[in-house]
């Protein structure tokens, strides 16, 4: 396919952008973004579980001003690149998260015409639900589903001392979620989507912990036939990028791969993939958690202090061996994103309150090393699974 089908405008004035291979067209107005198949082929979302309505409504900027009492800083929840979120209740009494486009921001109309692209065509319960969308005059808004927990971010990095760090039962949880929703990406959207942006702070948690991946508006169609991979811009967080990626601008899905790597290990450690405040060489995750990849007596050392040794260690072993096959330097060394999820899943299979009196990592590495985990892949697994051992 060449290319997105356009908005069909419900007004004459229509502001045009371009997006990948072609110009794409957004009114303003009430009324329902609605989207259609191309002469050369097909886009289209398949195998989800979320809704199938793919309209998303039209706001306008005085009823999302109302539902956030005027853009009140009380009602402030984030802000990022794209702009501020605000939370926010509509007429409905639905209660919802607002984005509103920083004029001035890293990112722009381009990437909000993306996501509202692909949030109305793409439908799963670990991708964030599009509501609506506003276009009012150069007022450029954004409305999801509200996310309670806020992000993993949130959970993961500068905990307060009142609050309840994340288990390891939950963060293998939160990792199988966010592997499914890659994988619809990957292996059920046709054609394929990169996300280009997996991090923490994308992946939002709802009441139960469940995640959903959010912000697509760096999101791009992946490659299709003959084509290897897609050139385009490098856009992306630092730290989270793959190296092939941001050397060359060469965009794969294993480009995907990496960054879940990334957030598989700051799951694993607690530790941001970025952290200045860490002496040198340890402020770049990744480049710090390689010498300890090949060595098991040292795993112990990755954990995340605030589990206190409360991991079991055949889970440990696995949920390493899966991160470093995520991390390889060379693409074509990363697994599926499918095999991925095979492994995710078994290790959430093992629960930790479960096992716990069975194996468990010593909350005090001096005290004694880790035990000898030879039997990575477990025969209970997946037969796949045996590509992903260290």
């Amino acid at each position: 396919m060449g290319c997105f089908s356009c908005f069909i405008p419900l007004r004459k004035d229509v502001s045009k952008v371009e997006i990948d291979n072609g110009t794409r067209s957004s009114g303003s107005g009430r009324g329902k973004a609605s989207f259609k198949d191309g002469e050369n082929g097909r886009w289209k979302g398949k195998g989800g579980n979320g809704p199938k309505n793919s309209a998303a409504c039209s706001f306008t900027f005085r009823e999302l001003a109302v539902a956030t009492r005027g853009f009140k800083e009380v009602n402030l929840i984030g802000e990022g690149g794209f702009g501020r979120v605000y939370k926010g209740r509509l007429e409905t009494g639905q209660v919802v998260a607002i984005k509103q486009l920083n004029h001035d921001g890293l990112q722009g109309f381009q990437e909000f015409v993306v996501e509202v692209l692909m949030l109305s065509l793409l439908h799963h319960s670990n991708l964030v639900t599009l509501i609506g969308y506003c276009t009012d005059g150069d007022q450029r808004l954004l409305v999801y589903e509200y996310m309670p927990m806020g992000s993993l971010e949130d959970h993961l990095f500068d905990v307060e001392d009142d609050k309840e760090p994340l288990d390891w039962d939950t963060r293998i949880k939160i990792a199988v979620g966010a592997a499914r929703g890659i994988e619809y990406l990957h292996c059920k959207a046709n054609p394929p989507v990169i996300y280009r942006d997996l991090k923490s702070a994308n992946i939002l948690l709802d009441n139960e912990f469940n995640p959903k991946l959010s912000d697509f508006g760096l999101a791009k169609l992946g490659p299709v036939g003959d084509n290897t991979h897609v050139s385009t811009r490098v856009m992306g967080t630092y730290g989270y990028c793959a190296p092939e990626y941001a050397m060359s601008g060469k965009l794969t899905l294993k480009s995907d791969i990496y960054s879940f790597g990334v957030v598989l290990l700051e799951l694993i450690t607690g530790r941001k993939a970025i952290d200045m405040t860490k002496r040198p060489g340890e402020q770049n995750l990744v480049c710090w958690s390689r010498p300890i990849f090949k060595d098991r007596r040292k795993f112990v050392h990755l954990v995340d202090p605030l589990l206190q040794g409360r991991v079991p260690v055949r889970c440990l072993h696995h949920a390493i061996a899966i991160t470093a096959m995520c991390l390889q330097e060379q693409p074509t060394f990363r697994p599926l994103i499918s095999d991925i999820v095979v492994a995710l899943e078994y290790l959430a299979s093992q629960s930790y309150k479960r096992e716990r009196y069975k194996d468990e990592v010593p909350s005090n590495p001096s005290a004694s090393p880790l035990r000898e985990n030879r039997n990575v892949c477990s025969r209970k697994s997946d037969h796949r699974m045996s590509s992903l051992s260290i």
